[in-house]
């Protein structure tokens, strides 16, 4: 069933599409909009949270290497190792003991120095050979193939490794020798309790935020949120650490979580340290604000459509009520009661509409009047009556249609294609005319013609026939040229003729004769399948005129029409 929608439906439907369209897009661009600047906002928090912190533990990194520093260089304990070095290994444990008064000393005169607060818990003093010369705890058994003591040959560097606790810093400096060979390697190990501080800090980080550490095996160096235990257990490799560890760059985005989840993180990548620092917050976290205020938007959305619905009722009721007042009338005066007024007072345009009505009404009443009283002279001019004759006659009928024409008047005005129509009616007609031709009417933008009482055979009668159309053919370029003085564009035309049987009709209030018949239907029939600036002609010319020699013809492969109508028509060209 087809829905009728009148003037109040039309006028609530457009307020409430405007209405509904504009909250959608001002919704849709404002929510992308917060998203944004909430992400850009939480991004720019938490790039700052790692940053920050990153920065703070390569700060405590330097310190602790730079104290360990002061350790290895101390002048006491390089002397004290330059000795031990040179020491018969079989004396080494003498030795040991004689020394290590000295080491302590040197080892607690550097801890006054610095206050206590690197929180030592082992330092071990070992020779360039990986013999423990000095140690807090115990000389243990040698560092010779340690990892700690290969690497710490090379250059100083700060480490981790477990506890009971979770973790230790260690912290490895080579010993400078008298040569380009360091004399030994100075190992601490100490608690992490200022790294914890820096890491385990979540303030400002939301319900889900945190800061942790992974070292270059990707394994966790602080404590989980969400995960018991994670120190040297739980597996970071996530994209913000493998962009580092990989890359050497940091990251910032979404992306999955190490326990799964998916976050939003910011890495400081130190991979000269072999840690990355991240600050990552929970995605549900970050997208909260945005998904209250898209709660905000769709609830203000509401409320505004509800209202611009309301204001859409009463103001479709009172643009119906005036304009329902017209349409009641209007059928009044389409059943012949012209005496109905609207009298609408409004100072609008339908105020205005209804004034026009009103008059309209007034006008056709006193036209009604007129044209009762002219009744007799309608009367009169109603005998005049077309009168046809009964005789039948044989004609040669042509029609030339000029090309494109709705193309041309699109491109000129009322005028300038008024002034083209009459040039080119008027140029084919004096051509008809010069070969004893008569020319019928115009119909739309072509011009009919014929050639009366030619006989059946008649080649000559027909020759003349073909000559003319042939003649209004070549004057393709004449007809050119006299429009371009004119100002006017050049056009194209086709050519189509008949010859057949016609009935005469003859009106009493002209001299003209019109002609009308199976041989005219049949000549604007081929016409429409003529080409561009070409000749056409039925069956009878073509055989009348087909041995002359004067003609070439080619028949045109029109299988439909010879099925459907029973003829043939062949395109025309001089020999």
């Amino acid at each position: 069933m087809a829905i009728s929608f009148n003037l109040d439906r039309k006028l609530i439907f457009l307020v409430m599409t405007v209405s509904v369209v504009g909250l959608s897009i001002t919704g849709y661009f404002s929510y992308n909009y917060a998203e944004d600047i909430i992400q850009e906002r939480i991004g720019d928090q938490l790039r700052g949270e790692s940053t920050t912190r990153g920065e703070a533990v390569r700060l405590l990194f330097e310190a602790r290497e730079d104290q360990n520093n002061v350790i290895a260089n101390d002048p006491m304990i390089r002397l004290l190792v330059d000795e031990m070095n040179a020491a018969p290994r079989a004396e080494l444990g003498e030795y040991r003991e004689k020394n290590r008064g000295d080491f302590l000393v040197q080892i607690q005169a550097f801890q006054e120095l610095i206050g206590h607060s690197i929180g030592f818990e082992d330092v071990k003093v070992i020779g360039s050979g990986g013999d423990v010369f000095f140690s807090l705890v115990k000389a243990g058994d040698s560092f010779a193939g340690d990892p700690l003591f290969v690497r710490g040959l090379a250059g100083s560097f700060i480490d981790f490794e477990p506890s009971a606790a979770g973790k230790k810093m260690v912290a490895v400096t080579p010993i400078p020798g008298d040569g380009a060979d360091p004399a030994g390697v100075i190992i601490s190990k100490m608690r992490t309790a200022a790294l914890d501080g820096i890491l385990t800090n979540r303030g400002g980080l939301g319900e889900t935020g945190e800061v942790y550490m992974v070292n270059r095996d990707g394994l966790m160096l602080s404590e989980s949120r969400s995960v018991e235990g994670s120190i040297f257990q739980t597996k970071v490799e996530t994209l913000a650490v493998l962009k580092c560890l990989d890359e050497g760059s940091g990251h910032l985005g979404f992306y999955a979580g190490y326990d799964g989840g998916q976050i939003y993180g910011s890495s400081y990548c130190a991979d000269d340290l072999g840690i990355v620092v991240l600050a990552e917050m929970g995605r549900e976290e970050v997208e909260g604000p945005t998904n209250v205020f898209r709660d905000r938007i769709l609830q203000t959305a509401v409320a505004i459509t509800v209202g611009m619905g309301a204001v859409a009722y009463v103001m479709s009721k009172s643009l119906s009520r005036p304009l329902i007042k017209l349409q009641k009338a209007a059928h009044n005066i389409a059943g012949g009661d012209f005496g109905v007024r609207t009298d609408i007072r409004t100072r609008d345009e339908i105020g205005d509409l209804s004034r026009a009505f009103d008059t309209m009404a007034q006008k056709l009443r006193d036209s009604l009047v007129e044209i009762r009283e002219k009744e007799d002279v309608i009367q009169q001019q109603e005998e005049i009556l077309l009168k046809f004759s009964q005789h039948v006659q044989n004609d040669c009928v042509g029609v030339i249609d000029m090309k494109d024409s709705t193309k041309i008047s699109a491109e000129l005005s009322e005028e300038e294609f008024s002034k083209l129509y009459e040039t080119f009616l008027n140029f084919m007609a004096r051509i008809i005319r010069s070969h004893d031709g008569e020319v019928i009417k115009s119909i739309g933008d072509a011009l009919m013609f014929r050639f009366p009482n030619i006989k059946e055979g008649d080649s000559a009668a027909m020759q003349n026939v073909m000559e003319c159309c042939l003649a209004m053919l070549e004057a393709h370029d004449r007809l050119r040229d006299e429009l371009k003085e004119k100002g006017l564009p050049g056009l194209d035309y086709k050519i189509s003729a008949t010859y057949g049987s016609v009935k005469v009709a003859d009106s009493s209030t002209s001299h003209m004769s019109d002609i009308f018949g199976p041989t005219v239907n049949r000549c604007f029939k081929i016409n429409s399948l003529c080409p561009k600036n070409r000749l056409v002609v039925g069956i009878n010319l073509y055989e009348t005129l087909k041995g002359s020699g004067k003609y070439a013809f080619e028949r045109l492969p029109v299988t439909e029409l010879k099925e459907k109508y029973g003829y043939e028509i062949f395109k025309v060209v001089r020999a």
